[in-house]
């Protein structure tokens, strides 16, 4: 098991990018649980002994990255300006996204009730919301879904970490028997978490 670990530790090191648990398996040859047990000492042993990097789990890869805390002293070695906070504006919009995607930015501006095109646009450009495809109405609007720079951002393993958000749906539901939401005209119904919105994803 311990030269299982090492070598886990050599690929993940190498990559520099997120490694899929396929590729960890397909190398090493043993099994995916033989493979997630590994990363998962070593994740633990790099949190417990409070070392400088750490093992970050999105959906199905792996990366080594640098222990949160030492940010500062990483962006000072290396002269990295710290990105700016997202504004509420690219918050809100950023929140209606991952909760209905694939959604439209028709669909955010009536939920926010303004115009959303800048902060959409500042979204794809900080790569935390990516385009998915066209809704099959007239018009064939974008469709947006969070990115898995998304997940980084906000320590997520995977959407179904995201916490419940009743301040939302109730929004939702209420501008809904006001009939307020629309999408090109015509009247949508509320998506459920990983449905599009009034019609069919379209691929781009």
């Amino acid at each position: 098991m311990k030269e299982i670990e090492r070598a886990v530790e050599a690929i993940l090191f190498a990559s520099g990018e997120p490694v899929q648990v396929e590729r960890i398996c397909t190398a090493l040859d043993v099994d995916r649980k033989a493979a997630e047990k590994v990363l998962q000492t070593l994740g633990d042993y790099y949190a417990y002994e409070r070392r400088g990097i750490r093992l970050l789990h999105v959906e199905d890869t792996w990366q080594l990255c640098s222990a949160p805390d030492c940010a500062d002293v990483v962006r000072k070695a290396f002269e990295i300006r710290k990105p700016a906070k997202l504004s509420q504006p690219a918050m809100e919009a950023l929140t209606i996204i991952a909760y209905y995607q694939p959604t439209t930015r028709a669909f955010v501006d009536q939920i926010r009730g303004v115009d959303s095109s800048y902060t959409v646009s500042l979204l794809l450009q900080r790569k935390l919301i990516e385009e998915c495809g066209k809704l099959q109405v007239p018009g064939r609007p974008r469709l947006y879904r969070t990115t898995k720079q998304f997940l980084r951002a906000f320590h997520l393993t995977s959407l179904d970490d995201l916490p419940d958000l009743p301040e939302l749906n109730e929004e939702i539901q209420l501008r809904m028997e006001k009939r307020e939401i629309q999408d090109d005209g015509q009247p949508i119904a509320v998506p459920l978490k990983g449905q599009a919105a009034n019609g069919q994803i379209r691929p781009s």
